[in-house]
């Protein structure tokens, strides 16, 4: 085997390493009986370390060091190693042994010479069009040099930024070059054996054009687009096609003009496109997985030139049996559809209530059961097509399209969740109880799991989970909450048709007692009233970088008195953190620091008692549109029984709607014991060598961990292979909705009655506002200003403490009675939820204008 030279034949994807992750894939692509790939070799990595490595290290070790926002350095670095590269003379063995492969395949051909990086073509990352490509070279000395501009291309700025975006440090790439024998098509374009736009795995999509794929690739032209399933095509798009790209006669290629009567003809016949989708599906069958395949058609003869994964694509949940599934987002519920570490995963699995599916590190429920049987599509429509109705709309389309037949055997009980209870009697001392009993039992939890180590520990937290579940799931805690929300919406609905006003819910919710969530934004007010006088120690908590900021504080005057405040603060509150659901994310309590943005807001914009103001504010709200909605009431016809029916369910909302936020308080405090005792564990673990880090148990299942410390053994390449995932997952988005088939159903809001050009969503607090639009991604870049509107991608209850300095709130993901609406309501915040996309199409900065109370969001002409 030729330590420069290899070819297709030598060649399949194990190994990356010496021919880059496009040499590798045509190297397999070559072994699949069938299939049609022009012969070529690949020019390895050796030849690039031995040419090119030793005349670019210091540059290398400069590009590595920049970061991927810093264009201007990085164009200027990646320029010097570019002109390196391109004056390194070609060694004389490389020479000769390019020589060699060339003299095989035919000296006078043309060829088509293509960039194979180590870090492309991946199952996580596909790096499409980050290295060049030159088509119809001709000659040694062109075959040569196009080798060089290759080895060059791995520096361009595109590739180079792609890479320190996706953590690939520069210096542990390598280059080869694929030299493959030119075909010179009639057609050629692109087949994807998933769609690319929806992801259903049963579509086959073709883009097709005349001539070379570049004038597709370039843009020049346009495509005829075909979709097959199951061997049929089931759409067709013939394009006007202006230009072709053909190979010039004296090497290179150039553009010529399609004649006008052959413009609108079809670049395949049907049986072409069906046969094509054939050969695609066989090179998934070989893969295991989607493929994005560039083809060329010569003399009715589909070639096959390059094949690579389609790394876009969500996963699907896995379940085995061939059959049909609906899978519904869990983090669009919770307020998180960040990615999961698997720890957190795991956990949530063990407590949940029914079965959940992971894929793409992410957790979802199978509603195909429900959707089977009459009774199970009513109560999941009426559930979560009034809380989210774009995930309504999603389960009507697949309802209307039959994709879940109904069936006799699906008539099973339906889950809890969705059997709405008998109301409760109007009575405080429910929720006292229920609170308290969740308190006792953490306080038991924390004195006997202190004396807990080794897989001892292990035992107890999974033995201890039926208390955390039994909290939880408690029916009168379920029973408490949707007596809330049912009252809610019974509000909503009869006042506005009684008195044609909408969601006066929301003002009648204000200042309601036991929401532990929005008393934790007040009271990080009351600690802001302890700080404010204290200037040294407000500059210090400016300033500071790290979380040891605490034991700095007593040495200043007044920071006593201010670390008692935060440490109390904390005490009560520090369990919580963004993404809370996952129990590896950090807690305020791990990381004081994180909490500090919206501490110093609060120092900054406002006065003392703010909080105790404003929650009286809210309540006196309250009661006045109470006194005002049952004297309007009185005068209508049967009056008095309408305002009777109408106090009794403002008295619900008022006793109970607080206690919404409390369960997920309970349980974010236990996940905290747990991870507290965990993380004990973790450490001695990383100490004995078993660990590299304690976090990397984050990247285990909970039997996997009890495994690990029972055996205090631990594969190390499953740590790396897990973060690996982890960080493709982040990249991807998580559908609400999606099928078996990979299918990601497209939903809508299906109104016509706003202006052109509003952002539609879900009103979930009324009112309207306008003022500056803060896009903000991570709670810890918060730098809001009094009239400044949160627009984000969701909110969970570590954003609450942001909410007291804003004026309203827009987010992607959220439902009626999901906590961003809550606390909206709760702080008389006007608020629309669900505005899809709206971190992307709001620019930040932006003057904008909220109608919570009819869901949309207008933007307004110019900055603020």
């Amino acid at each position: 085997m030729d330590r420069y030279v290899l070819d297709f034949r030598e060649i399949d994807q194990t190994q990356v390493a010496r021919v880059g992750g496009k040499g590798a894939g045509l190297g397999e692509l070559s072994r699949i009986d069938g299939v049609h790939v022009p012969p070529g070799f690949c020019v390895t990595t050796n030849a690039f370390r031995d040419a090119v490595a030793p005349s670019v290290g210091v540059g290398l070790d400069r590009l590595s060091a920049l970061r991927s926002d810093d264009a201007q350095r990085i164009r200027v670095v990646a320029l010097e190693i570019r002109r390196t590269v391109e004056a390194i003379p070609i060694p004389y063995d490389i020479t000769t042994a390019i020589e060699r492969a060339i003299t095989s395949l035919g000296l006078t051909e043309a060829y088509a010479i293509r960039s194979s990086a180590t870090a492309e073509d991946l199952p996580t990352a596909s790096f499409a069009g980050q290295q060049d490509t030159y088509l119809n070279v001709i000659g040694l000395p062109a075959i040569l040099e196009h080798v060089r501009r290759c080895w060059a291309s791995l520096f361009t700025e595109r590739a180079t930024t792609y890479r320190l975006r996706n953590g690939i440090d520069t210096r542990k790439v390598s280059m080869a070059v694929v030299v493959q024998r030119m075909v010179f098509p009639d057609a050629s374009g692109i087949l994807f054996t998933a769609d690319p736009i929806s992801g259903n795995r049963n579509v086959v999509a073709i883009e097709a054009g005349v001539g070379l794929g570049e004038a597709l690739v370039s843009g020049l032209t346009n495509a005829d687009s075909y979709k097959l399933r199951d061997g049929e095509i089931i759409a067709k798009t013939i394009a006007t096609k202006h230009l072709a790209i053909d190979a010039s006669p004296s090497g290179g290629t150039e553009q010529r003009a399609i004649p006008a009567q052959r413009r609108s003809e079809p670049v395949l016949t049907d049986s072409q496109a069906v046969r094509l989708a054939k050969v695609g599906r066989r090179i998934e069958a070989h893969f295991g997985r989607p493929q994005d395949i560039e083809w060329c058609l010569a003399d009715d003869d589909f070639q096959i030139v390059q094949s690579r994964p389609i790394t876009t694509l969500f996963p699907i949940p896995e379940l085995g049996d061939n059959q049909r599934h609906v899978f519904i987002s869990v983090g669009h519920q919770q307020m998180m559809t960040d990615a999961w570490k698997p720890l957190g995963i795991s956990m949530w699995q063990l407590t949940a209530a029914g079965p959940m599916f992971t894929a793409g590190g992410r957790l979802f429920v199978d509603v195909s059961r429900m959707l089977a049987s009459q009774a199970g599509r009513g109560a999941i429509m009426k559930m979560l097509g009034r809380s989210d109705p774009l995930i309504g709309d999603m389960l009507q389309t697949v309802i209307d399209r039959k994709f879940i037949p109904l069936s006799s055997e699906a008539n099973a009980p339906l889950p809890r969740t969705f059997v709405p209870p008998e109301p409760m009697k109007t009575d405080p001392a429910i929720v006292d109880e229920l609170m308290e009993n969740s308190e006792r039992s953490i306080a038991a939890l924390k004195a006997e799991i202190a004396t807990k180590t080794g897989p001892e520990l292990l035992e107890f937290i999974r033995a201890d989970i039926p208390e955390l579940k039994r909290i939880l799931f408690d029916p009168k805690s379920h029973q408490v909450f949707m007596t809330a929300m049912d009252a809610t919406w019974w509000l909503n609905e009869k006042l506005e048709e009684w008195l044609g006003e909408k969601n006066a819910a929301d003002t009648l919710s204000l200042a309601v007692p036991n929401n532990v969530t929005s008393e934790m934004g007040l009271a990080l007010m009351d600690v802001a009233d302890v700080i404010r006088p204290h200037s040294a120690v407000v500059g210090l908590l400016e300033h500071t970088r790290d979380d040891d900021f605490l034991n700095a504080l007593p040495s200043l005057p007044g920071g006593i008195d201010a670390r008692d405040a935060i440490v109390a603060w904390l005490d009560k509150y520090g369990m919580r953190g963004v993404g809370e659901i996952d129990i590896t994310r950090p807690r305020w309590h791990e990381e004081p620091r994180l909490m500090l943005p919206a501490l110093l807001g609060n120092i900054r914009n406002f006065q003392p008692g703010e909080a105790k103001t404003r929650f009286e504010h809210g309540r006196r709200l309250a009661l006045a549109k109470e006194r005002d909605v049952l004297a309007r009431l009185r005068a209508l016809p049967d009056g008095d029984e309408k305002a009777k029916q109408t106090k009794e369910m403002i008295d619900r909302v008022r006793t109970f709607i607080g206690y919404r936020e409390y369960p997920k308080y309970g349980k974010t405090s236990r996940d905290f014991v747990y991870k507290q005792a965990l993380m004990k564990e973790a450490e001695r673990l990383a100490k004995t060598g078993v660990l590299a880090e304690k976090e990397d148990i984050y990247y285990l299942t909970f039997p996997e961990l009890q495994e690990t410390v029972r055996t205090n053994h631990l594969d190390t390449q499953l740590i790396r292979d897990r973060k690996a995932a982890f960080e493709w997952y982040r990249t991807l988005t998580p559908p609400r909705v999606m099928t078996s088939e990979g299918e990601i159903i497209a939903g809508s809001y299906r109104r016509n009655d706003v202006p052109a050009g509003a952002l539609l969503g879900l009103a979930v607090s009324s009112g309207v506002v306008e003022g500056r639009a803060r896009v903000i991604l991570d709670v810890a870049d918060a730098d809001l200003e009094p009239g400044d509107i949160l627009v984000t991608s969701f909110t969970d209850p570590s954003w609450t403490p942001l909410f007291v300095g804003i004026e309203g709130l827009v987010t992607e993901v959220g439902g009626q009675m999901t906590h961003g609406a809550v606390i909206a309501r709760e702080y008389g915040l006007p608020a629309v939820v669900g505005v899809v996309n709206a971190t992307r199409l709001i620019p930040d900065g932006r003057r904008i204008r909220v109608h919570g109370t009819e869901g949309y969001v207008e933007l307004l002409t110019g900055d603020v």
